[in-house]
């Protein structure tokens, strides 16, 4: 059984979806606490802007066909992407958990009406205002992010690399425009991802790689003994 989970890491990712998800939802339910307003004066100078609603529900299929693609293609790199969306997945719920917050950013009216805030519209019916920090539409747009431009298959195309830059561009910039996140919750996502991103890709390998060294060296001294 280890040695297939070690073959195909996306296994544990596929048990971790469902009780993640599980989490979340429970946690939007709660209704018995005391919410943390997120607000930055920045917030109060971006305008609301529907167009925006493309990019942001584009984020759906973007996270779900580069893990795909990375399952197919580089489960090596899928493996430190799905670690690297792991633990920042994670650390959302404990935020959200630990400290209880919402926004109060969402438009009573919109300055126009047309297809795109119909669609926004009917996001607000669908998705509440809490547990939004750090932003994980940001957060996994980086992560995906990551994983392709390090993979095998974008290696020797820099057009794949420049759809990814400029796509997880749009979809941060639509959570702000779209008042689904303040500015707060995006350079707090972007932190988080620095900071895994080291973990994961610097820390983690250095050590595996020291301790692959010292296996050797003792193998070694063992032998010629």
């Amino acid at each position: 059984m280890l040695s297939f989970i070690k073959k195909n890491p996306y296994v544990l990712w596929i048990l971790y979806i469902p009780a993640y998800f599980a989490t979340f939802i429970a946690l939007e339910k709660r209704t018995d606490v005391d919410f943390h307003i997120i607000h930055s004066v920045l917030d109060d100078k971006i305008p609301f802007c529907e167009f925006f609603i493309i990019p942001y529900y584009m984020w759906f299929a973007f996270v779900f066909i580069t893990v795909g693609i990375l399952i197919l293609k580089d489960k090596k790199e899928f493996n430190l992407m799905a670690w690297h969306l792991a633990l920042g997945m994670t650390v959302f719920l404990l935020v959200s958990w630990l400290y209880p917050n919402k926004l109060e950013l969402r438009p009573d009216t919109f300055p126009r009406e047309n297809i795109f805030t119909n669609i926004v519209r009917f996001l607000y019916s669908q998705d509440t205002d809490t547990n939004v920090l750090p932003s994980i539409h940001v957060y996994n747009s980086l992560s995906v992010t990551i994983g392709m431009l390090r993979c095998k298959v974008s290696k020797d195309r820099i057009w794949v690399k420049m759809i990814y830059v400029t796509l997880t561009t749009l979809i941060i910039m639509s959570t702000v425009f779209l008042k689904q996140h303040s500015i707060i919750d995006v350079i707090t996502a972007i932190f988080m991802g620095v900071i895994f991103y080291t973990a994961v890709y610097v820390i983690a390998p250095a050590i595996q790689s020291r301790s692959v060294k010292e296996e050797q060296a003792v193998l070694q001294e063992s032998e010629s003994a």
